[in-house]
């Protein structure tokens, strides 16, 4: 888990990187630029706002034969050793970012550089390395006074509510390449970005396994738990499915297939299923792992436990007592109707939660 609401601006570089196809320039600054309190409060919005938005997916630097090849991994590991080294470094990231700037649709723009501390990640606190990139120029309107009237004066400039790419490097698991995070408004050029810049795969902590696992899951319900069964036992396999891992701080596959499965014969199906599908989801060979209950909690709250019903209406299952489900609803086939019904058992209506 990450908490970037104490982090503190160190120090910060700007450079100007242009379309290197098209012949744009690259603008290097020779010094580090001054904050006073109120821009580097803004500026820190800016750049940490969408991290603090978007669902966690680490990332860490990756090389075909050594990581010491890898350029922003080599500079990274030389300004966490010695972080008054990150304005000469800033500059080798500008050009380096330079460099992989050839394709025609990438926009040229102002890179900034930052030096974190003071970053929490899984309570502990850790410094970082920010890169972000503004590619974006919005209008707007300055106004200036003349001796009997105001003046427009159209500019342009960048909107700080609204980061384009960035990326944040944190001083762990340096041995593995590093935890990074980024972000990418400009879906277009993202494979320019995550894979010829940074130089980064998919990082598989448990969280990362724990939420392509449940969503693996979620898959496998829909595409062969429904049409095997129906609606009802779809809702309940995900339901067990959360509940084994909320349960257990390690998830071991064959438990886990005899516990949620009722229908033994859908396990040589499950089995086929992973073969097929794993490589989506990255668990190829994903069989015991340490579950995170971060992901768990968010897989609860994102997957969906409703039976909609074509006569308007729904039927809503309990995550929490999947036990209720199973006892006291039962499905049926009406002959003089002609329609499928569903048969609760209950004591009582219990009152309407106030909201």
């Amino acid at each position: 888990m990450i908490n970037l609401y104490n982090a503190q601006i160190e120090s910060i570089s700007i450079h100007r990187v242009g379309n290197k196809n098209k012949n744009e320039g690259l603008f290097i600054s020779e010094e580090a630029i001054n904050l006073n309190d109120e821009l580097n409060a803004l500026l820190k919005e800016y750049f940490l706002k969408s991290f603090r938005e978007k669902e966690e997916t680490y990332y860490q630097f990756t090389h075909e034969s050594d990581l010491d090849f890898h350029e922003l991994y080599s500079i990274s590991s030389e300004v966490f050793l010695n972080p008054n080294l990150i304005h000469e470094k800033s500059k080798a990231i500008a050009k380096h970012l330079f460099n992989q700037s050839m394709h025609p649709h990438i926009k040229g723009g102002e890179v900034y550089v930052v030096y974190f501390t003071n970053m929490l990640l899984n309570n502990e606190s850790v410094d970082g390395i920010g890169i972000f990139k503004s590619e974006i120029k919005h209008d707007f309107l300055q106004f200036e006074e003349k001796p009997h009237n105001l003046e427009a004066v159209l500019q342009q400039g960048v909107n700080l509510n609204k980061l384009d790419k960035g990326a944040l490097i944190f001083n762990t698991d340096k041995e593995e390449g590093f935890k990074v995070l980024s972000v990418d408004a400009n879906r277009y050029d993202t494979k320019y970005w995550l894979e010829q810049f940074l130089g980064v795969d998919i990082f598989a902590d448990e969280n990362f396994n724990t939420k392509s696992y449940l969503k693996f899951c979620q898959n496998f319900a829909k595409d062969v738990v429904l049409p095997a069964e129906d609606k009802q036992q779809e809702v309940m396999f995900m339901n067990r499915a959360v509940n084994h891992f909320a349960k257990n701080d390690t998830f071991e596959e064959t438990n886990f297939l005899n516990e949620v499965l009722d229908n033994p014969e859908l396990i040589p199906e499950f089995k086929h299923y992973k073969t097929e599908k794993a490589p989506k989801y990255k668990i190829e060979d994903l069989t015991e792992f340490p579950v995170s209950n971060t992901a768990v909690s968010a897989a609860r709250k994102s997957i969906k436990n409703v039976i909609d019903l074509d006569t308007n209406i729904q039927i809503k299952m309990d995550f929490i007592n999947p036990e209720s489900a199973e006892k006291f609803i039962e499905k049926g086939w009406d002959e003089e109707k002609q329609m499928y019904y569903y048969l609760v058992y209950f004591n009582k209506e219990e009152k309407t939660k106030k909201q």
